[in-house]
């Protein structure tokens, strides 16, 4: 596994290391009042040095509390390629919210996993790291730097990290509003204790490596280490009977990619839910694996071809600003 997760942190992750670096706590900052920009904030957790990337807005939205959006990178990722490739700042910046990079359990700062369930992933599932209560910390350890609105804690996150998405929704409802899920189903999380959850799920049903239909994954680069995908149906099917849907899907929106990306097509799938907790599906055809309207394009061999048809941050953002808790 550590060899396939470092053929694809290759790719996916080698040219964040010319990044800008970004700067500790500036120490004009009162508690509570952490400035605009970027920040890097390290975290004790279970006997671990960890850490957590943050991005605060010049012009949040509002005089009070700020909505908060966690973003959790790709299998072999790290904070500082999922911060700059996914575009999920350029959204924040627009719209005053705060997002939050966690940075998984790996090789240094990389080859970074999250431990999303028993089928996956890497070092962070071997050592058995209990990335919800992570997931807490760094919220209480933000609480102390700039005013969180606890009752607007959204989660998003791409293959490995929407499976940790999935199991934050499981394991710690009461801490987000809504979650959205990109490229990436959960992976063998125990969920008879889960209650309803605002669900937006992106996914391609041509994804060459998080199998649509379900089943076991390909080979990773050079290994022959697998891991077995759920079929998104029946994620879906799962939510929707959790959150009260019943009917058909009805197609809210639908899009092309005409002459400039041939083949490539998105629908909007909306059900009939509970008001409160909706379930809905972007099905992407004609796409890869890789996060949708995001800059990265190095590894298209092998995770198949990007696409600008949609902006997965601006589909995330679009729709969890919708809840509250």
């Amino acid at each position: 596994m550590n060899r396939a997760l470092f053929a694809l942190s290759a790719m996916l992750v080698l040219s964040s290391c010319g990044g800008r670096r970004i700067a500790p706590a500036d120490p004009r900052e009162e508690p509570g009042q952490l400035l605009p920009g970027e920040h890097e904030f390290a975290i004790q957790h279970s006997g671990r040095n960890r850490y957590y990337l943050v991005t605060v807005p010049s012009r949040p939205s509002g005089d009070g509390p700020l909505p908060v959006l966690l973003a959790y990178h790709g299998g072999a990722g790290n904070p500082s390629q999922f911060k700059r490739s996914a575009g999920i700042d350029q959204v924040a910046e627009r719209e005053g919210f705060v997002v939050v990079y966690p940075a998984g359990t790996g090789a240094g700062r990389f080859l970074l996993t999250w431990n999303a369930g028993t089928e996956c992933c890497g070092r962070a599932l071997s050592l058995g790291v209990d990335d919800v209560e992570f997931t807490r910390a760094i919220i209480d350890d933000l609480a102390q730097r700039v005013r969180v609105d606890r009752a607007r804690i959204y989660a998003t996150g791409h293959s490995n990290g929407a499976g940790m998405t999935y199991r934050l929704a499981v394991e710690a409802p009461d801490l987000v509003a809504a979650i959205v899920p990109v490229a990436g189903a959960s992976m063998g999380i125990a969920r008879s204790t889960a209650t309803p959850v605002p669900l937006l799920h992106i996914h391609s049903a041509d994804d060459p490596r998080a199998l649509y239909g379900g089943g076991l994954g390909p080979e990773f680069p050079g290994t022959d280490v697998r891991v077995q995908h759920a079929p998104v149906a029946d994620e879906l099917t799962f939510w929707k009977r959790l959150n009260g849907c019943s009917g058909e899907a009805v197609v809210q929106e639908e899009r092309s990619g005409g002459a400039a990306a041939p083949g490539q097509t998105a629908e909007r799938l909306v059900w009939t839910c509970d008001a409160s907790s909706p379930v809905e599906h972007w099905r992407l055809r004609g796409v890869g694996h890789g996060w949708p309207g995001g800059s990265e394009r190095t590894a298209e061999r092998i995770v198949g071809p990007g696409t600008t048809i949609m902006s997965a941050a601006e589909e995330v953002w679009a729709f969890v600003r919708r809840f509250r808790k």
